[in-house]
């Protein structure tokens, strides 16, 4: 696929069967911000920078507020307690360090 392909292809899921999955994109995106501001704000350390363990618990909250938004979507699940595990995973690598 080149870029145009790409790019049109997104656009056909933007406005296909992902909108209708996700819900209304503006009501999906604030819940994901607003997931993600208590979440930065409540860090032990809330101006350090985002670490991988951040991004692993803050990709969960976007799989939380996506099944809050949309149809029912196992992979939502799924990839919530993937991205938990993985962060998980991250967190107990750097304490061994």
């Amino acid at each position: 696929m080149n870029a145009t392909d790409i790019a049109t292809k997104a656009a056909e899921l933007i406005g296909g069967d992902r909108a209708e999955q996700h819900g209304d994109k503006h009501k999906t995106f604030a819940r994901i911000a607003a997931y993600w501001t208590v979440y930065l704000q409540n860090r032990p350390n809330p101006e350090a920078p985002i670490s991988a363990v951040d991004v692993g618990f803050m990709m969960a909250d976007l799989k939380k507020a996506r099944a809050q938004a949309g149809l029912f979507n196992i992979d939502d699940f799924v990839d919530h307690i993937g991205y938990i595990a993985c962060a998980g995973e991250i967190a107990t690598r750097e304490t061994k360090r």
